[in-house]
């Protein structure tokens, strides 16, 4: 397919893919995989080999802003929550260290607010 006419979508599932075939999560290294939309966020804990999810967040019921999110606003500080959020339930699973999947998205924003806070919150990336 011609470049000049993919849509941002198909650009960013472009992208997944290439991610995807580097970054694989495992029992004891669970794949954090991080969903951004336009209203919220889903942030999960996956592995790969057993084809299952074992820890998951949503911004709409999980991430209350009673956390302190430093200088963060916003979408931005709901983000960080939810990765303080995802890496407490992750230390209750006996969950250390994770691998990063950034699901296409640039590392920046939202993204790199929900790594800081899941790094915050004890995760070892």
């Amino acid at each position: 397919m011609n470049t000049k006419h993919q849509t941002k979508e198909q650009k960013r599932a472009r992208r997944r893919v290439r991610v995807r075939a580097r970054v694989e999560g495992t029992a004891l290294r669970p794949r954090l995989c991080v969903f951004r939309s336009l209203r919220g966020m889903y942030v999960q804990l996956i592995d790969d080999v057993a084809s299952l999810t074992l820890v998951s967040v949503h911004s709409k019921k999980d991430a209350s802003l009673d956390v302190d999110a430093g200088d963060r606003t916003g979408k931005e500080a709901r983000a960080y929550v939810l990765g303080k959020v995802l890496a407490e339930k992750a230390q209750k699973a006996n969950i250390t260290t994770v691998v990063f999947d950034r699901g296409g998205y640039a590392y920046h924003g939202r993204v790199k607010a929900v790594a800081d806070g899941a790094r915050d919150g004890g995760l070892i990336f």
